[in-house]
């Protein structure tokens, strides 16, 4: 933070920008109680450190700035909760009972995963073990999952062992996330092992399904995963920008941004 900006804080500013930056995300009404203030006090506060570019809004709070480094899981989870919730129905809508999916890292596709515990006749293959926990209860869908290094933060499954699983397989869809996308198309992520990955699941799949709300535009990271040519689906919350939608048409990449995405 630049001496110009602490200068232009107040204490109470100051202290909610180092708890953002201790937990990775802050809510309005937890803020509220601790400060002894208003929620709508709390409000301009966080405008204000949005403003300076410390913090980034989301629904019911505000999380770290997000430009570059990647944020925790607890935070990810936070960002575009309603978008990603949608998305991820969405994209199970397409799945069909009796097929073979993989699913990977992020928590986009483990929203998807919440709308397929009650399809059948499903084989998932993941390296998420937050996708796992989900669906294990569910009788009607078969589960495997590949072995490798498991990262604490995120429950993800990552390394060679996990890519040498998943290149046993040729499944029918591949559920991919990332961290970022650029306007030409190009699928980025933080990890190059995680990206490893979602790379030999594309390879491996008969069709494949990114899902990305529209923040991870805002975005950007260091790994390329992909490009549109590698995606027949991308599934997000709000229409992009019309450069995106032109490389998504050269590379016949279909776009499903939903009613919503309209507005």
């Amino acid at each position: 933070m630049s001496p110009a900006v602490t200068h232009s804080l107040s204490s109470r500013q100051k202290g909610i920008f180092e708890l953002a930056k201790e937990n990775g995300a802050v809510n309005v009404d937890d803020l509220a109680e601790k400060f002894a203030v208003t929620t709508q006090t709390i409000r301009r506060d966080l405008a204000q450190l949005s403003q300076y570019r410390l913090v980034q809004r989301i629904h019911g709070g505000a999380v770290i700035w997000d430009s570059v480094e990647n944020l925790g899981y607890e935070a990810r989870k936070m960002i575009a909760m309603e978008g990603k919730e949608d998305i991820g129905r969405r994209c199970a809508e397409r799945i069909p009972n009796d097929c073979s999916v993989f699913i990977n890292i992020g928590t986009t596709t483990e929203q998807c995963a919440r709308f397929l515990t009650r399809h059948s006749g499903l084989l998932v293959v993941t390296n998420n073990l937050n996708v796992l926990n989900t669906l294990m209860p569910c009788d009607q869908i078969d589960l495997m999952t590949a072995g490798g290094r498991v990262r604490r933060e995120d429950g993800g499954v990552v390394g060679e062992s996990a890519v040498d699983f998943i290149k046993q397989f040729k499944v029918d869809y591949a559920i991919i996330g990332s961290s970022a996308i650029e306007q030409d198309g190009t699928v980025l992520d933080f990890d190059p092992s995680e990206v490893r990955v979602a790379q030999s699941m594309i390879e491996h799949a008969r069709s494949v399904m990114l899902l990305a709300d529209s923040t991870k535009f805002r975005r950007s990271a260091p790994f390329r995963i992909c490009d549109l040519l590698s995606i027949d689906t991308f599934v997000t919350d709000i229409k992009p920008d019309e450069p995106f939608m032109e490389s998504a048409s050269r590379c016949d990449t279909r776009v499903d941004f939903g009613e919503a995405g309209l507005s």
